[in-house]
Order: C-alpha cells, then structure tokens, then sequence
C-alpha cells in the first residue's frame, strides 16, 4: 500500500510519502499527484514526523528511518554520500563530485542534490558552494538556511 500526510512545520506545508514500509518522498508544499496513494497517518509516517520535529528543535542529529529514495544509479550514490556528512557541517560541490569518485562532476552532483526525495531526510541541505555561499535547495534557500542554523552553522 501506498501513503502520504501532510504536517505543518517551521518550515511550512510538508507531506511525507511511504510506499511498502519505507519512506519514499518527503515534499515541501508542491507535490506530484498522490492520486493513488492513501491519506493516513501510518505508524512510520507518525515515528518520522517525529523525529523531524526532534530534528526541528535541536534533539535530534540522526534519523533511524527505512528509506527507499527512487533514482537513478548516479543519484542514489550522490544521495548515500549525502547520508554520509555529520550533522553541523557542510562540504562542497566540488568535495561532494570528488566523493563521489569524479572531481569535475560538481554540476552533475549538484543537480542530483536538487533530485533529493527525501530532503531533510538525506541532508543535501548541508552542500554549498565552495565560495561559501548557500547555492541553491529544492525547497527554496530560506529553508536551507534554517536547517543549518538548526545544525550551528550561520552563513
């Protein structure tokens, strides 16, 4: 079966979506068509909301969530390395690309980043650009720079 539910957080609208267990979107206001999925509050959707809101009030650094993000092969390998960067900190596109295994794939990795199901979720809000500004987020920079400053990090 097929689930989704909408919350309201400080950083407005979100839904998130579970398919067979595992969470598979987390959306910020816009959305594709839930048309066939079912509007419940399921038992893992509860438990993530959750640990969102843990997240949101600075009691939470990790989540302990099955996750199923859908992408391509490229895409899911820039996404576990996103698992991969500790909370309050932040790496670049470039050192992202060169995790990644191809140093001039900045451009590709970034807009894998963009592509993120499950932001928040997977931190892709914790890659910059190498000057040290923000760079851009799915859910729109504001959002990114109060996740950071969730995590400590002022920029």
């Amino acid at each position: 079966m097929k689930y989704f539910y909408k919350y309201e957080t400080l950083l407005g609208s979100i839904i998130l979506v579970e398919k067979k267990g595992e969470l598979t979107n987390l959306y910020f206001n816009n959305f594709e068509s839930l048309f066939d999925y079912n509007l419940e509050e399921t038992i893992l959707i509860r438990e993530a909301k959750n640990q969102l809101f843990e997240y949101f009030r600075g009691e939470r650094k990790n989540f302990e969530l099955p996750l199923n993000p859908l992408g391509t092969a490229f895409q899911k390998k820039v996404w576990n390395v996103l698992s991969t960067i500790p909370y309050g900190q932040t790496i670049s596109y470039k050192d992202l690309a060169i995790k990644c295994g191809n140093s001039r794939a900045a451009r590709a990795v970034g807009m894998a980043n963009n592509k993120n199901p499950l932001p928040i979720l997977i931190p892709c809000h914790r890659v910059i650009k190498q000057s040290g500004f923000l760079g851009g987020y799915s859910g729109g920079v504001e959002k990114k720079k109060i996740l950071l400053n969730i995590e400590g990090i002022y920029l």
